[in-house]
């Protein structure tokens, strides 16, 4: 597991570019046949990738070394959403079919998790988001109809998308991730612009469905300071409270979020009037 310590906004303006991308950027999720997880001191989330081509993946017992607890959702929750092919996790003894675009969300004090790919030629790819919890709540399959969706933007403003809100209270309980997906309409290339900062949430983008040369240039920073990542096809950005998160691509890409952090409620943001940005 790799570890990533929180930054200050002071220190981050002192980054260049590839210190920004040491810091914010994760690179690489999905490794075959192995499980790929980075901790953040940004609220504690711990994002990763599970992608079992040959074997399953299990999560291993060692990784309780990391959080300090007997084992490793001892005291933590965890979401996942499959942009592969078809597979399944089984989650102690019960398991669950989780196809393209499917999330499941695994509950607190489960302590078996395995992950596998119903076809080695189209394997599962689970891209995973888990934070620290205070209750235990039911292990849950999400499919795209269930997930609360919302549409925003329009195809003037090039920021036409909708927003599948996976793990949300209005679909089921969980303690503190927020977890979804968003996708954007042909010729929309713009996501979550006008932008905003939340101080009371931290937030990840993980970027996928883009062509090889393709890229998004995500905006970051604050909103008089901004800056920006270079991200290409199934590459991570961690977001701290203080910095705005909005991205431009340079082709059609798709994304998920997940944010964690003071409350719930995925409409408390301070927007940020485009007059004001620099």
């Amino acid at each position: 597991m790799e570890i990533r310590q929180a930054i200050h906004s002071e220190h981050a303006k002192q980054l260049d570019t590839q210190g920004l991308r040491d810091q914010f950027l994760i690179e690489k999720l999905f490794i075959p046949d192995q499980l790929k997880l980075v901790y953040s001191h940004l609220d504690r989330i711990i994002l990763g990738g599970a992608l079992p081509v040959d074997k399953a993946i299990t999560i291993p017992k060692s990784l309780n070394q990391q959080t300090g607890t007997d084992y490793f959702l001892e005291r933590r929750e965890l979401g996942t959403i499959n942009i592969g092919g078809p597979g399944s996790i089984t989650v102690d003894g019960t398991r669950y079919a989780v196809g393209t675009h499917e999330a499941l969300y695994i509950g607190k004090e489960s302590r078996d998790v395995r992950f596998e790919s119903d076809d080695p030629a189209k394997p599962a790819t689970f891209y995973l988001c888990c934070a620290p919890a205070h209750q235990a709540y039911p292990t849950r399959k999400v499919k795209l109809e269930e997930a609360s969706p919302q549409t925003l933007g329009d195809a003037a403003n090039s920021n036409r998308r909708t927003i599948y809100k996976y793990l949300v209270p209005d679909v089921l309980p969980t303690c503190q991730l927020l977890m979804g997906m968003t996708r954007l309409e042909e010729g929309s290339l713009w996501n979550t612009m006008p932008c905003h900062i939340h101080d009371r949430r931290m937030e990840a983008y993980f970027y996928f469905d883009m062509a090889q040369d393709s890229l998004v240039f995500h905006m970051m920073g604050e909103p008089h300071e901004t800056r920006h990542l270079v991200v290409r096809n199934r590459q991570a950005v961690l977001s701290p409270s203080w910095s705005l998160h909005s991205g431009v691509g340079t082709g059609s890409y798709t994304f998920i979020w997940a944010m964690l952090g003071e409350n719930q409620t995925f409409s408390d943001m301070d927007h940020i009037a485009m007059a004001d940005l620099r």
